[in-house]
């Protein structure tokens, strides 16, 4: 079992506060997001056919599950993410530069790693916005992820208002930090153990550059090939106080474009996908240049309210010990 809760540790919400409470947070952030992104909200799919390669591969080895249509006869896959979906139907939906979608996704990982964090039920608002060529850099990048911070400051104000008993402690100011030198900091330690030092000093973080291989070989954390271009990705996180680590809430990025999506792939031996419609359209520049990512809403949820675990506000599957567990803390899994 790899779920930990900390001595003595009670939830300051009760569950009808908790349940009130999720509510709240998701309208509150979502309004701040959508107004400062300038997003509208779009319908998305549950699943995907598998052979359109829209699916999100994650680490590029994530296993989708899949099931046969038979009014079709085709193999559809439940989406891990709509990392791809997104910027197809920001093409599809004719949304101009400057302005972009979100939408709630609702994902099965069914090979996640189950602990505190993680559950093999995914919810985060994926969003993704159309940009043009001159800004996909480094500065427009930090400018985007600033102003989702900011969003999420101004959410735990409103709900610690709401309920004066959360003490939940974020830090403003927020670092930015390329994988490489993270990794020349701390040159004797894995990736993970590199983040929760790192947190555990500044607080509030952006790491960019994650898929391409760093000095010691090794890449920061892996990453498809053909969504986020390499070198303008990368992950948003947060000190955890109550579980001493780094606590990822979002992974995004500017997108490939019609040379970094050819050579990343060449990186990792599959060229094979650009006989896909979505690849073929961005190695003809037809789709748009776009930066977009998910933001967790049971990882924001959790953070924001200071749960030790993640079924406190998501409703998932878990294993007879972790509910064990937990009942034996009396803390109360969804």
């Amino acid at each position: 079992m790899s779920v930990y809760l900390p001595e003595g540790y009670k939830s300051s919400l009760d569950l009808y506060e908790t349940q009130s409470s999720i509510s709240f947070i998701k309208r509150v952030f979502e309004e701040k997001l959508t107004k400062a992104l300038s997003l509208k909200r779009v319908s998305a799919p549950l699943f995907v056919l598998k052979a359109t390669g829209l699916n999100d591969d994650l680490d590029g080895k994530a296993e989708a599950v899949s099931f046969n249509a038979p009014f079709i006869d085709k193999e559809c896959v439940i989406v891990h993410s709509l990392a791809k979906w997104k910027r197809m139907a920001l093409y599809n939906y004719d949304f101009y530069e400057g302005n972009g979608l979100y939408t709630d996704m609702n994902a099965i990982r069914k090979d996640e790693k189950i602990d505190n964090l993680h559950s093999i039920y995914v919810d985060q608002w994926d969003w993704e916005k159309v940009i043009n060529k001159e800004q996909r850099n480094t500065a427009y990048l930090y400018d985007t992820v600033e102003k989702i911070h900011q969003c999420i400051l101004e959410t735990l104000d409103a709900i610690k208002e709401k309920h004066p008993s959360i003490d939940t402690k974020l830090s403003e100011k927020l670092y930015f930090f390329d994988a490489e030198e993270v990794l020349q900091m701390y040159p004797d330690l894995d990736s993970k153990q590199r983040e929760n030092e790192l947190l555990r000093k500044y607080r509030s973080v952006f790491i960019k550059g994650i898929g391409h291989k760093l000095s010691n070989g090794l890449p920061h954390d892996d990453r498809a090939a053909d969504y986020d271009d390499w070198d303008l990705n990368g992950d948003l996180l947060y000190y955890n106080e109550l579980l001493n680590c780094a606590f990822e809430v979002s992974s995004m990025g500017i997108r490939v474009d019609e040379n970094s999506l050819v050579s990343q792939l060449k990186l990792k031996d599959e060229e094979y996908k650009l006989q896909y419609k979505y690849h073929r359209m961005i190695v003809n520049k037809e789709l748009p240049y776009t930066i977009g990512g998910g933001i967790g809403e049971s990882r924001l949820c959790m953070l924001l309210m200071n749960k030790a675990h993640i079924g406190e506000v998501q409703s998932s599957i878990w294993d007879e010990e972790t509910l064990s567990y937990c009942k034996e803390k009396e803390v109360i899994i969804l």
